[in-house]
């Protein structure tokens, strides 16, 4: 538990150290499935995160979440992530992320830590569009689960 405490302090203090003329503030709505167990279930929700750059063409970042399986009965799922990455080309963007999520209900459910992969391309301006996918380690022997998410968002 402590190395994986240590792990995300490590990713947000890379962030925050990043030089200020790459820094970006994102705001964005997501919506996708999330697939545990042989089955299905379409989520909704949002995130904020911050991204800098580590270096020429190589950032990092932290991101906090809010995501709803849209099913009766489910919880808000929030989320602390971490992300590195690099650009490819002026518009694109892809990248790594893991982070940590809160059980998704009450009851018979777990927390569970997760790893994954997305892209992010700008659509001009500050708007920007993503793919990601993301794989959950369960706890307490729970079903590991996916899921696959698309977004868009505007940058600051």
């Amino acid at each position: 538990m402590r190395l994986k405490i240590a792990t995300l302090a490590a990713v947000a203090a890379i962030a925050i150290a990043a030089p200020a003329q790459a820094e970006e503030l994102r705001l964005e709505a997501r919506g996708g499935m999330f697939f545990q167990g042989g089955s299905e279930e379409a989520t909704a929700g949002g995130a904020i995160g911050f991204d800098g750059e580590l270096a020429p063409g190589v950032f990092g970042g932290v991101e906090l979440s809010a995501d709803k399986i849209l099913q009766g009965g489910t919880d808000v799922v929030f989320g602390f992530s971490g992300r590195v990455g690099t650009n490819v080309g002026e518009a694109t963007k892809l990248y790594a992320t893991g982070g940590y999520v809160t059980a998704p209900c009450d009851t018979f459910c777990a927390t569970a830590w997760s790893l994954g992969a997305g892209a992010q391309q700008s659509l001009g301006g500050p708007l920007y569009a993503k793919a990601e996918y993301r794989h959950f380690f369960s706890s307490n022997g729970f079903a590991d689960g996916d899921t696959v998410l698309v977004g868009l968002g505007v940058q600051f």
